[in-house]
């Protein structure tokens, strides 16, 4: 099949970045959410990141923002999506919610169109159950900011067929971005490893061995991270994390999984990071 629309659901800091990733490379795009507010946001951040984001690699900008927006088709109804040739989707890390939303899309989506799971930990295999096309059900994990990674963790189902992974791949090349390829556990590679590292510098300033700034500041110093665990917290929503370090903890069933008592708090005052304003740093 010959994929030139691809369908986007959610339209928060990753899916508006999947969306804008897919419209930069020319394809075309329908990105569905619930918000019409959220799709305004969307529309607004994605016209400022199409000029901002080659400049901070000292590159011009491919397309003027008009181009790259005129691509994209924005909406509240899933049934925009029997239109689409692959479907990116991005909705929050809440088994129920993506449960709802991968029965809804299965019944529109022509037979064979692939559905790629955004997701930070949910199972792939438990994500292809509840479809009746679970060879085309695999992850696709784009890190934030997507236009700016090069790199996805695409991860094959116990049903995932080669074909599906290859499909995905190629498509993945078309945005200039490189596919690795990881079998199907909660967490996969990257938030496995992840999201025990934020959380234990969660522990750390929760216990008071040090400042935020300052475990941060080993991270970048000591190792030569761009960025410490904080920051990569806050950068990703800290509410993010603690739904997939909760989904790990309830799969692995091992204690070292658990949520810090710090970062429930700063979800439930909404101090969620960059995208709020406020979470371990200002903005």
């Amino acid at each position: 099949m010959s994929i030139r629309t691809v369908g986007v659901i959610g339209a928060g800091t990753i899916g508006r970045g999947v969306a804008q990733s897919f419209a930069e490379a020319g394809f075309e795009v329908i990105l569905v959410d619930i918000s019409p507010a959220q799709l305004d946001s969307a529309a607004a951040q994605i016209g400022r990141d199409v000029l901002v984001q080659p400049m901070l690699l000292g590159k011009p900008a491919k397309e003027d923002p008009a181009t790259v927006l005129a691509r994209i088709t924005m909406g509240t109804d899933l049934a925009a999506l029997a239109d689409a040739d692959f479907v990116v989707e991005n909705v929050t890390e809440n088994w129920d919610v993506k449960r709802k939303v991968y029965e809804q899309i299965d019944a529109i989506c022509r037979p064979g169109v692939i559905f790629g799971v955004n997701t930070s930990a949910v199972p792939i295999t438990r994500v292809g159950s509840v479809t009746g096309r679970p060879a085309e059900i695999l992850g696709l994990h784009f890190m934030n900011p997507v236009p700016m990674m090069d790199t996805v963790e695409v991860v094959s189902g116990h049903f995932t067929s080669e074909d599906t992974l290859n499909t995905a791949i190629g498509l993945l090349t078309e945005l200039g971005k490189e596919g690795i390829v990881v079998q199907d556990a909660p967490g996969f590679i990257t938030n496995r490893v992840l999201m025990v590292t934020i959380n234990e510098a969660i522990f750390c300033v929760q216990d008071q061995i040090a400042s935020a700034e300052d475990v941060d500041k080993m991270f970048r110093g000591c190792f030569g991270h761009k960025m410490g665990p904080l920051e990569t917290g806050d950068l990703i929503g800290l509410d993010t994390i603690l739904n997939s370090i909760t989904v790990m903890y309830e799969s692995y069933k091992d204690s070292k999984y658990r949520p810090a008592p710090l970062l429930q708090k700063m979800v439930d005052a909404r101090l969620l990071g960059r995208k709020t304003g406020q979470g371990f740093y200002t903005y």
